[in-house]
């Protein structure tokens, strides 16, 4: 008798020793003040962080770190003005392709509350410029330019989509039903802009954009907008050097006369596609996800949410067949930064409290990666009514 209760109290031994505590570290963020709008992307083993620095009314200038040794690195500034479009929501994109940096940032083209264009930057890691301050958008229309997304090309240089206004300036004489398109482009290695195209001619307003490359070739997620009002999730891929039309990710049948401003996020590996977004269809705020059949289309959504749900989502691969999803909820205590492990089969893990978070803009959309199985968190704070970045990491071990 005695041999089984040590034989058993070894097993929990065991037991409990593989099982990791779930513990959040900060990295501290040690970079001045009056930072936000962060934008977090993870390529070929290294973290790349870009923000905006700036106060009200006066210069913002673009910043770009890269996380080493645990530390953030002193940050490289890309480009500075006193006519920028500074907004938590329409936040600057960055990506790399080997030693090639490209960002992007919206500049004032007119006095129009949303009248701004997308200007990028170019230039090595080492801080050789190749290309600054250009255009991505050519077409000359004091129109709204923005929600971009970026990624490095199959081989080199950058894919690249947005949100574009030059149609509406030219509804607005006809209707008021005005609309956004979506579109994409190609940015080679030196700064050429080439391969143009339109994806979709009605698009919601100010919802961000996202895009991945998958093992078949790129995709472009974003949110719809039917004649009827209806803002879904919807996808293109290019096959065949060209753009599907666009397709419903899932048809929730949300009817919303207004943007809700919480766009989807896209991610791929070797194997496998998945996405997530929020939708408020029936009156139920809801934070789905989704994987990508190699047929070509997407399979029924997983809920993620345990309570209402406000979304700013974010979602990465931990591995082949599972990712994990951030986003944001509430419940009568407050609002909460949450993640969930999500598999292919379906299975969903607990939800483990990230943060208790501010629910207002100022929070902006916090940013998700993992790396060496660990997941890494940032989004904007306020200290003594300044805004600043918070950065967290936690192993993936204790999420059960």
């Amino acid at each position: 008798m005695k041999r089984i209760n040590v034989v058993v109290c070894i097993v929990l031994a065991m037991f409990s020793c593989s099982k990791k505590e779930l513990v959040i570290t900060e990295i501290p963020f040690e970079l001045g003040i009056n930072n936000a709008e962060p934008n977090l992307v993870e390529q070929d083993g290294k973290l790349s962080l870009s923000w905006v620095n700036s106060i009200r009314g006066e210069k913002a200038t673009l910043l770009y770190s890269q996380l080493e040794n645990g530390t953030w690195k002193k940050p490289t500034t890309i480009t500075s003005g006193s006519d920028w479009f500074v907004n938590w929501a329409d936040f600057p994109a960055n990506a790399t392709n080997g030693d090639v940096l490209l960002t992007s940032h919206l500049q004032k083209s007119a006095s129009g509350t949303y009248t701004y264009d997308v200007v990028l930057n170019l230039r090595k890691l080492n801080g050789e410029i190749i290309k600054e301050n250009f255009l991505l958008n050519t077409d000359g229309m004091k129109a709204e330019h923005g929600f971009v997304s970026i990624i490095p090309n199959e081989k080199d240089g950058f894919l690249i989509t947005w949100l574009d206004g030059r149609n509406t300036v030219k509804e607005m004489e006809k209707s008021h039903h005005k609309a956004m398109t979506i579109r994409v482009a190609e940015v080679s290695s030196d700064g050429t802009i080439f391969n143009e195209t339109q994806l979709d001619g009605r698009t919601c307003d100010c919802c961000q954009t996202s895009i991945s490359m998958t093992k078949n070739g790129p995709i472009i997620v974003f949110r719809d907008r039917s004649r009827h009002e209806i803002r879904d999730i919807y996808f293109s891929r290019r096959i065949d050097n060209k753009w599907s039309k666009p397709a419903a990710v899932y048809n929730d049948d949300w009817e919303i006369n207004g943007c809700p401003v919480n766009g989807p996020k896209i991610v791929s590996n070797a194997k496998n596609t998945a996405v997530s977004w929020f939708t408020a269809a029936n009156e139920q705020p809801t934070v789905k996800v989704s994987f990508l059949l190699d047929t070509g289309s997407f399979l029924e959504p997983i809920t993620i949410n345990d309570v209402e749900a406000s979304g700013r989502v974010d979602i990465a691969f931990i591995s082949s067949y599972e990712v994990l999803v951030s986003y944001m909820e509430s419940d009568a205590n407050g609002t909460y930064l949450r993640c969930k492990k999500v598999n292919t089969n379906g299975n969903v893990s607990k939800a483990i409290t990230v943060s208790k978070i501010n629910s207002g803009r100022s929070t902006g959309v916090p940013q998700l990666e993992i790396l060496n199985n660990e997941a890494y968190l940032v989004w904007t704070i306020s200290i003594d009514e300044k805004n600043q970045l918070k950065s967290v990491k936690f192993n993936l071990d204790g999420i059960n």
